[in-house]
């Protein structure tokens, strides 16, 4: 079958859009944290970046999309038919007849680089840059690899019929139940609830967050992997949903005290994210509740985890790994056929909410439950965390050698 051009065009501009998305993490975070941790937490994101992109080509695709029936591992992680790229080329390859093999590889890389960006929310300003390298390699083998192949190349979530269109278990809730898992194996910074953290940089942030928004229109319409209608309505419904999560939250927040600008963004993001795994399966109208939600839930979960004590330190927790974690189970309750083919609770499917319930809590058993042991093990072994001297310089200068 011959390729779609407009297909191909349009999946070409997704993938760079949702490139952006690996810095602006790195621009959102680099803002929240003291300025003496900027460069650092900037850097992170755009290493995870450079590591996961060759990962992703030497071994990652193939452990995530690589399929064998017979095998009994199928279900749980992919083969080695894709190893170096091998069987990846300009032609159409099996996920879509309508671009070539390579197109789909490198839009699904830009996925597993922002999800490893994601996760250095629950190691901001504290962790060692040689550990972090070993654990950004290791976690997207072994972490975001499987749960991948579980929901998108062919997996036991697949094959139960759980719905994620762009990855609100795959990407958000792995990076945010990741990102705690890690902030309780490398413990608290110093002086955290003892001295105010406040952000060095919040236009840096505000900046961090537009890029966000601008890139996911490439997340989630891309996820269409077509220039069609979907494309169309998925771009509808991101828009809305960041629109009204970010209302949500700033006007929740200013029942506490002023609306803020760091708060609406935050809620801008926490609608984007609720959106993402339903945003090929659900209605304009519907987008606006789940987004409107998500920005009230995720903005709870951040005071439930100030008032607990865990320093989760830039809230990936509470709007990724949350905000996914109700986008999942909103998409089981709002899908409609007349979207994209599936229903959900609201016509009568319960199945369909079984089955996406059942998929996002075992991804959050397995992000959460991996992860805390690999990073014990790291810690173990070669160390996670600087040391406080390290830490109360700053490790602009003590991982980097640079000041801003």
């Amino acid at each position: 079958m011959a390729l779609d051009s407009g297909a191909t065009a349009w999946i070409l501009a997704s993938t760079a859009l949702v490139m952006i998305m690996t810095p602006a993490v790195g621009f959102f975070y680099g803002g929240l944290v003291r300025r003496k941790n900027l460069i650092s937490m900037i850097t992170l994101s755009f290493v995870a970046f450079a590591l996961v992109s060759i990962q992703w080509v030497l071994i990652g695709y193939s452990l995530a999309f690589g399929s064998d029936p017979a095998s009994s591992w199928n279900g749980f992680i992919g083969n080695l038919q894709y190893l170096g790229l091998n069987n990846v080329g300009m032609d159409a390859g099996p996920y879509s007849t309508a671009i070539p093999g390579l197109l789909y590889m490198v839009f699904q890389l830009v996925f597993a680089t922002v999800t490893m960006a994601i996760v250095t929310s629950g190691i901001a300003e504290r962790v060692k840059f040689s550990a972090y390298l070993v654990f950004a390699l290791l976690w997207t083998t072994i972490v975001y690899d499987p749960l991948a192949h579980w929901v998108w190349g062919g997996g036991w979530a697949a094959q139960l019929g759980a719905l994620d269109f762009a990855g609100g278990t795959v990407v958000h809730i792995s990076s945010g139940f990741a990102a705690l898992a890690l902030a309780l194996v490398i413990g608290k910074r110093v002086g955290f609830g003892k001295y105010v953290m406040e952000p060095n940089n919040i236009p840096l942030t505000i900046l961090g967050a537009a890029l966000l928004w601008f890139g996911w229109f490439g997340f989630n319409a891309g996820s269409a992997v077509g220039a069609n209608g979907l494309a169309a309505s998925a771009f509808v419904t991101t828009n809305v949903a960041a629109a009204a999560g970010a209302l949500a939250w700033m006007l929740v927040s200013w029942l506490n005290g002023r609306p803020s600008s760091l708060g609406f963004v935050s809620g801008a993001v926490a609608g984007l994210v609720a959106i993402t795994p339903g945003a090929g399966f659900v209605t304009p109208m519907a987008a606006i509740l789940i987004g409107a939600i998500g920005g009230l839930f995720c903005y709870g979960v951040m005071l439930w985890r100030i008032r607990k004590g865990y320093d989760e330190s830039l809230d990936a927790w509470a709007i990724h790994g949350m905000g996914g974690l109700w986008g999942a189970l909103a998409t089981g309750i709002f899908a409609v056929a007349a979207v994209n083919g599936a229903s959900g609770l609201i016509e009568g499917n319960v199945h369909q909410f079984i089955a996406n319930a059942t998929g996002a809590f075992a991804a959050v058993a397995y992000a959460f439950i991996v992860t805390y042991i690999l990073a014990v093990i790291i810690d173990k072994t070669i160390g996670l965390r600087v040391t406080e001297d390290e830490e109360y310089v700053g490790l602009d200068i003590s991982q980097h050698g640079e000041r801003c």
